[in-house]
């Protein structure tokens, strides 16, 4: 699979994406990076790691972009905005949520806040979810969950890094589920 990644800080993610790319253990190729956040350190790591990689302010500018690579994913990873593909795209973008969906998700909830409320709601089981994106933020086919353990002493950075760590593993694997059996699949 070809594929655009957005992000909008750091670009933690992209680095697992391109270890794992360069390890063979996650199918595909990145294509293009682009960042809603100038300056953003996850541009900097895309350059570095010898992507193409662009600022873009809105879904527009964005999607000007996109169309000049081949594309088949667009992968969110960290990318705190409503994304609106280009009609071609529209069931191919894949999302990172910090929680097991349906619980902790929806319009702000993301990054620490939901680690926060995972916390002050004391349950004991938390995670991550991979879906395909739509036009409502986390209500597309989910394609990996993976749980992790709340602890009663563990802060919500605590929880923040188990999640991340799962992260890095449901990410991969659910891009290679899609690059198996097709986007069409998860879409029934």
């Amino acid at each position: 699979m070809k594929m655009a990644v957005l992000l909008s800080g750091s670009g933690r993610t992209l680095d697992n994406f391109h270890e794992r790319i360069a390890a063979g253990t996650m199918r595909g190729s990145i294509e293009v990076v682009i960042a809603n956040v100038a300056g953003s350190l996850g541009l900097e790591k895309a350059e570095k790691y010898g992507y193409p990689a662009f600022h873009a302010r809105d879904n527009e500018e964005t999607n000007r972009i996109i169309a000049d690579y081949d594309v088949d994913l667009v992968l969110l990873a960290g990318y705190l905005k409503l994304y609106q593909p280009p009609p071609h795209l529209s069931r191919s973008v894949l999302n990172i949520h910090p929680s097991l969906i349906p619980s902790f998700c929806g319009a702000g909830f993301y990054g620490m806040r939901v680690h926060r409320a995972v916390k002050e709601r004391g349950v004991k089981v938390t995670g991550c979810t991979v879906h395909f994106a739509n036009e409502a933020y986390d209500e597309g086919p989910i394609i990996v969950q993976r749980c992790v353990e709340v602890g009663e002493d563990d802060s919500p950075e605590d929880i923040a890094a188990r999640v991340f760590a799962a992260e890095c593993e449901a990410f991969p694997e659910a891009v290679n589920l899609v690059d198996e059996r097709g986007v069409a699949y998860f879409w029934k």
